[in-house]
């Protein structure tokens, strides 16, 4: 997958103006020194959402959403990390470098092309599909009409080897169509990959074609083709029917997955618009990342043979590690020879929603599939049972959901679920060094409120004016590494050093993902004061000098345990002496 240059962020998010990219989606109104509005991420009569130009942060005080541009336009856009970078940039007029796997950089006007010759493409199947009846007669047959097959934009590929090659070949260069996916190149000929098939363009959130799926008419084999990897389209975290979906202005707090193009646009013929599909893959991580960034639950819906429930406790694994409390995941099986286009026509509307509102629950499922899979009643089947529950909850979000299963699989066993906990070991949370692109922000618990120590209010000064580490001290200078904090400066610091021109928006991006996270952000939202530069300045050294005082007092009171104990060296005495004469404060440490 492409990854995007930290640098570019930064360069990105300090040309960004955080205030007029949400004003443009949610009007907003000067108070004092920030804007303010109604939050757009909950119902609220009296503004609590605030804009920080100085920031360039937003924060509701209602709800705890905040973050900065980017994690505005992937909170309140609901686009990944990539298509937020790609939507600012695009604002800013600047291009987007990526990084493929080996380190190449795939140009965004390279990507344009690709997106170019995609939509060429689109275009020519759908003018072909006019001039087909077969293929017409196909969807009559499988009950689409002309409005749905339109707003899907279907197409048909005709059965010639060449036709695509033929009519966009004189208008790109063959490399790009190569790259797209459009045309096979194998022992010195090219020819088109679609033929014979209805096409079905898929979208990227943004509405721009990445790629195509492809339904053979006839006998011929594969029954479903699809793009290949490319550098726009990516199997395992494309979902077919998305764009569609938000289009359409459905409620999308619910979202039912299911495994064929032909269901979605089915069931969107029968007013069911929440709908995606999957690519020709299993279910990732990435494809429940993104639905959960735009729904509450999430209905896989499987034939109900023996290949369906396999596929369905895949979902489960990929599932469980993002699940998080107020999110729900259920199982939807339909008889077998059923699938959700067939089922909906021979049932209606009405039964396949109360079919998905009656889903099995993923707890229900995750206990019945293991049961399944270990049957029996003695000792070792039970056992096996719940080793394998307790490794699958173990990187569960869902704190809640999680406490219930483990109860749950105690009761299998006769044990107490405190007892079965200690014989488990979480796994610790890693630190992470860039964002994944279904990350979401971590909120902190408003209910705490930040105790301002010196070195807190010295972090939190050098993240809102980042320029104030050309004053700051080492971070040895200020106290023991183990000091809690100091760690965090430190690398604080060395980050602002190494990249002068760094924003405040660029330094929480930077630490997106990491476990530090939620302590930055803490810091810098509880501080609703304005400083000019110059009384940020004052404040900074303030903090400083009183580290700098308590790290003075401590050794101070080292020495004095010392000397009353085991004595001190000739050295240790001086220092001991010169602190006494300041009443515990190093006069000679050198200050900023």
């Amino acid at each position: 997958m492409a990854r995007i240059p930290q640098p570019f962020i930064d360069e990105l998010l300090a040309r960004a103006d955080i205030v007029e990219l949400i004003n443009a989606r949610v009007p907003l109104k000067r108070s004092g020194h920030e804007f303010k509005a109604c939050c757009p991420f909950h119902n609220e009569k009296t503004p609590s959402f605030y804009v920080s130009p100085q920031k360039q942060f937003y924060h509701c005080f209602g709800c705890g959403a905040h973050g900065t541009a980017l994690g505005f336009l992937i909170e309140h856009d609901r686009l990944d990390f990539i298509e937020a970078v790609e939507t600012l940039a695009s604002t800013l007029g600047l291009e987007v470098p990526y990084e493929g796997n080996n380190h190449q950089t795939v140009r965004s006007d390279e990507r344009d092309t690709l997106f170019r010759c995609l939509e060429d493409a689109a275009n020519w199947f759908k003018q072909q599909l006019r001039q087909h009846p077969p293929a017409i007669d196909y969807l009559k047959h499988r009950g689409l009409d002309g409005e749905t097959a339109a707003r899907f934009g279907l197409g048909y590929a005709p059965a010639a080897w060449d036709g695509l090659l033929k009519a966009l070949g004189p208008h790109h260069d063959l490399q790009r169509l190569i790259e797209a996916d459009l045309i096979v190149a194998r022992e010195q000929r090219q020819y088109d990959r679609f033929r014979d098939r209805i096409m079905f363009p898929i979208h990227d959130p943004r509405g721009r074609i990445i790629g195509f799926g492809g339904r053979i008419i006839g006998e011929g084999t594969p029954k479903y083709l699809n793009s290949s990897e490319t550098p726009l389209f990516h199997k395992g975290q494309a979902l077919y029917g998305l764009y569609e979906a938000r289009q359409s202005g459905a409620s999308l707090d619910e979202i039912v997955i299911v495994e064929g193009y032909m269901d979605v646009i089915g069931l969107a013929q029968q007013g069911i618009h929440n709908t995606v599909a999957t690519l020709g893959t299993a279910t990732t991580h990435e494809h429940v990342q993104r639905l959960y960034r735009i729904a509450k639950r999430v209905v896989f819906c499987f034939d109900g043979d023996r290949a369906g429930r396999g596929a369905a406790w895949r979902a489960l694994e990929q599932t469980l590690p993002v699940l998080e409390d107020g999110r729900e995941a259920a199982f939807l099986f339909l008889p077998e020879g059923q699938d959700p286009d067939s089922y909906v026509r021979s049932e209606g509307r009405d039964a396949f929603l109360d079919a998905c509102s009656q889903a099995l629950s993923l707890s229900r499922m995750l206990l019945q599939e293991l049961r399944r899979r270990h049957p029996g009643t003695d000792m070792e089947a039970r056992a096996g049972l719940v080793s394998e529950g307790m490794t699958l909850v173990q990187g569960l979000r869902a704190e809640i959901l999680r406490a219930q299963i483990v109860e749950a699989l105690a009761r299998e066993v006769g044990l107490d679920p405190t007892r079965l906990e200690k014989n488990t070991t979480r796994p610790t949370e890693t630190r992470g060094t860039a964002p994944t692109s279904g990350s979401r922000p971590i909120k902190p618990d408003r209910r705490q409120t930040v105790r301002w120590s010196p070195l807190r209010a010295a972090i939190a000064l050098l993240i809102e004016h980042p320029t104030l580490a050309t004053d700051a001290p080492e971070a040895d200078a200020l106290g023991v590494r183990d000091n809690p904090g100091i760690a965090l400066y430190a690398s604080l610091l060395e980050t602002l050093r190494n990249h002068p021109n760094i924003t405040t928006a660029g330094i929480l991006e930077r630490w997106r993902g990491r476990a530090e996270e939620p302590h930055l952000l803490r810091l810098i939202e509880s501080r609703d004061v304005y400083l000019d530069p110059a009384a940020a300045r004052r404040e900074f050294l303030d903090a400083v000098a009183r580290l700098l005082t308590q790290r003075s007092e401590a050794r101070f009171e080292t020495l004095r345990r010392k000397a009353q104990s085991e004595g001190l060296d000739p050295v240790e005495k001086a220092e001991f002496g010169r602190l006494a004469l300041t009443g515990g404060r190093d006069t000679q440490s050198k200050q900023p």
